[in-house]
């Protein structure tokens, strides 16, 4: 593959009309990443990054998949018996076959946005590639790279117990990018696992109470909450992969099982389900109490590969979509939210694009007058996430619900070099809106699409989640 200037002014871009939507009225917003799992200890510590194949591949599990799909062996991979650089070069190896994979466009766009080089990542260009780019990371530190691309604000991925001591840290500091905490609920979920009672452990040492009954179990839920709200937290999120229910779960019924899980014994599927249904309720009525937006990823089946599982652990890259119902799950919790009017901003990302219209129609169920779209179809998630996905999403959102009261694009990603995502989503919206106007199905109003646009890409998630930026 010869070197060629892909990543040009004007990539995806195909009319007048999308160049002039992109070029003046997104392309130079701020960004806001409301939802991904990047370490905000590495923000915290300021450190330079100092290597790509640090910043690219440790924990890209969209990349692991690619190059198995290649044939490389796994020690190039996840293995630590190799050189950093010997892994670049086998994903260098790869990206050629990535071709019509997104990810050889997101590979391109961040080799052209960080490191201005505008060569096609293969074998014979990856010798300049991987010391070109590790010279501007000797000196570049997360929070550098992430103010490079004008992102505004962060929201990590937290688990109820951690002490968000980093997050205080950036608080404290002088860093341009906000990093706020998400309350991940999904560990107090798992009373069927073995991992439950040392979870309790931790659970009951992050909140000073002895939890011996599901009251304290509560309790200490509440004050995590009220501890992540102090500390800027705006959003929750779920994401358990499997089959949910949402059955009648009374409280007495609750304490039961609570305290037949303390004493040792096992449960019954049932008891399991009217846990989680008690738990999804009580928790979405604190998420509204607190004015926090609720997320709920739904859709994986994860771990399919059990032997990579137990050499790597989890997030091992061996995820994949599930088919799972979901329709009744969703329309059952927000009715029982909406009941009492106690249901909070709610985001819901599918991954399976077949329930497309599922959740586009389940959210416009529960609209009202609290917020212009408080009820959000979120975006192309995980595998979803490329040009295909992102056009389906916007085009089912359109004919579905209101694509003007869109919050837009977020990463998923625990990589720094990311954020051109956002680029490449805002590029895919101008361009689907320019086709429209070419065929005559919108008006050719630069100003009124033009301030949709802005919208969609950053102005209604600054006001949906209430954040406060300069």
């Amino acid at each position: 593959m010869k070197t060629s200037n892909f990543i040009t002014d004007n990539f995806i871009l195909q009319s007048e009309i999308a160049k002039t939507l992109y070029h003046d009225f997104a392309k130079d917003l701020p960004i806001i990443d409301y939802h991904n799992h990047l370490s905000p200890q590495l923000i915290a510590e300021d450190k330079p990054i100092r290597n790509i194949t640090d910043a690219w591949l440790n924990g890209d599990h969209y990349k692991w998949r690619a190059m198995r799909a290649n044939g490389i062996d796994e020690i190039y991979i996840t293995g630590s018996a190799t050189s950093k650089k010997e892994k670049f070069l086998k994903w260098a190896e790869t990206v050629p076959y990535t071709l019509r994979n997104p990810l050889f466009h997101w590979t391109h766009l961040e080799l052209k946005r960080y490191f201005n080089i505008d060569d096609i990542l293969q074998p014979s260009s990856a010798e300049s590639i991987y010391e070109s780019a590790n010279v501007i990371l000797e000196n570049k530190t997360p929070a550098q790279l992430l103010e490079d691309l004008k992102v505004e604000v962060v929201c990590t991925t937290d688990d109820p117990v951690d002490d968000l001591l980093y997050h205080q840290q950036i608080a404290n500091g002088d860093f341009y990018t906000k990093v706020l905490p998400t309350f991940r609920a999904d560990a107090l979920f798992f009373i069927n696992k073995e991992t439950f009672s040392n979870y309790l452990i931790k659970l009951s040492k992050a909140s000073a109470i002895k939890i011996n009954s599901f009251d304290a179990f509560l309790d200490a839920i509440d004050k995590r909450i009220a501890f992540f709200n102090e500390q800027g937290c705006r959003l929750s999120d779920f994401g358990v992969g499997e089959e949910l229910r949402i059955v009648d779960a009374l409280k007495d019924d609750v304490d039961a099982i609570f305290s037949k899980k303390l004493s040792g014994e096992d449960l019954i599927q049932h008891e399991v389900d009217q846990f989680r249904s008690f738990l999804f309720v009580y928790l979405g009525k604190k998420y509204y109490e607190y004015d926090w937006v609720q997320q709920y990823h739904l859709g994986p089946i994860r771990n399919n590969n059990s032997r990579l599982l137990n050499q790597i652990g989890l997030d091992a890259g061996v995820d994949s979509i599930g088919d799972f119902p979901m329709a009744e799950f969703m329309s059952n919790l927000f009715n029982k939210l909406e009941s009492t009017n106690q249901l909070a901003k709610t985001i819901t990302y599918n991954l399976n694009p077949s329930q497309n219209e599922v959740f586009a129609t389940m959210m416009g169920n529960f609209q009202n007058s609290d917020y212009p779209g408080k009820m959000q179809w979120g975006s192309g998630w995980w595998f979803l996430d490329q040009k295909d996905g992102m056009e389906k999403q916007l085009n089912c959102l359109s004919n579905m619900g209101l694509l003007s009261r869109f919050v837009g694009m977020l990463t998923d990603s625990r990589s720094f070099l990311s954020f051109p995502r956002h680029e490449y989503f805002r590029r895919i919206l101008c361009n689907l809106l320019a086709e429209d106007v070419k065929q005559g199905l919108i008006p050719n109003d630069i100003d009124f699409l033009g301030k949709m646009v802005q919208d969609i890409c950053y102005y209604n998630a600054k006001n949906y989640f209430g954040f406060k930026l300069n």
